[in-house]
């Protein structure tokens, strides 16, 4: 599949039926649209299998609550609409992208209690997000802007708003030929790159910002574990951003970024190493296991 997004064939699962891809529209009031009153999950399907697809799920559904938003689905009927619009698309392997938002209706200022919150899932056969950075390490630009305090967002939610300033991010981070940005958080802890969690790895431990002012993503969740699992140390602790010189490994992770490889964030190097093709690897099995 390739093309435009809003020009393919194919169907879109929109609001509890399947539709065609080029018919799954919205009103240009939808409120989502001018108060970004949506949130979203992205997820992988590996030979037929959703990788963590229920915890997916749940999390839509609880970023949903963070924004006041009720979602008129269950777990189940949206693992349902999931596998339905996997199968009448005929893919096996595909990016999902499950988004849940507030649509046009009787309100349309900042308060919409009484608009629908409506649904739609999509795939598509999606490669490697980074491209050939997968296996050579991705190099990210440091971004100007900082990720906000918890006071000022729900960081817990994985909501499109938040996205604003990774979009702009990035944009600056590709103008330079960077593949992505990595961001401070408000206090000027090293936080996340624009669409994944961060690792570095030093003396055979592994150091990962504190998931206090970003998502904690399933896929850094996964990780983590892996690592426990192969009895190498993890830290999870607030990073200043002058210790990137002392760390001899750096990986990103996401769903969409699975295990990337990172060999410069600014001036700073890093070695694709040993233990971060590991994790990459060993991710790899585990997602198709």
């Amino acid at each position: 599949m390739s093309g435009a997004y809003d020009d393919r064939d194919g169907k879109i699962w929109m609001d509890g039926k399947l539709v065609d891809w080029r018919d799954a529209n919205v009103h240009i009031l939808t409120h989502a649209l001018h108060y970004a009153s949506s949130v979203f999950e992205g997820e992988r399907c590996y030979d037929g299998k959703v990788f963590k697809s229920r915890e997916h799920s749940q999390r839509l559904l609880k970023s949903g609550e963070l924004m006041d938003m009720e979602i008129p689905y269950s777990v189940d009927e949206i693992e349902a609409a999931k596998r339905a619009t996997l199968d009448a698309n005929g893919l096996t392997n595909a990016y999902l992208r499950v988004v849940a938002f507030r649509g046009a209706g009787e309100d349309m200022g900042v308060a919409a209690s009484r608009n629908p919150v409506r649904m739609a899932v999509t795939c598509w056969e999606w490669g490697n997000y980074y491209g050939d950075a997968k296996m050579k390490g991705a190099k990210l630009d440091i971004a100007k802007w900082k990720r906000p305090s918890p006071e000022t967002i729900p960081v817990a939610a994985k909501a499109a708003g938040l996205y604003m300033i990774c979009t702009m991010s990035k944009h600056a981070a590709e103008a330079k030929g960077c593949s992505d940005a990595m961001f401070l958080d408000y206090r000027g802890y090293v936080a996340e790159a624009t669409g994944a969690n961060i690792f570095f790895v030093k003396d055979g431990e592994v150091h990962t910002p504190l998931p206090d002012s970003i998502l904690n993503g399933l896929t850094r969740q996964t990780v983590i574990g892996m690592l426990k699992d192969r009895q190498i140390k993890v830290h999870e602790r607030h990073i200043m951003p002058e210790e990137l010189e002392g760390f001899e490994q750096c990986f990103l992770t996401g769903s969409a970024a699975e295990v990337t490889p990172v060999g410069q964030i600014g001036d700073f190097n890093f070695e694709v190493g040993a233990l971060t093709r590991e994790i990459a690897e060993g991710y790899e099995k585990l997602v198709r296991a």
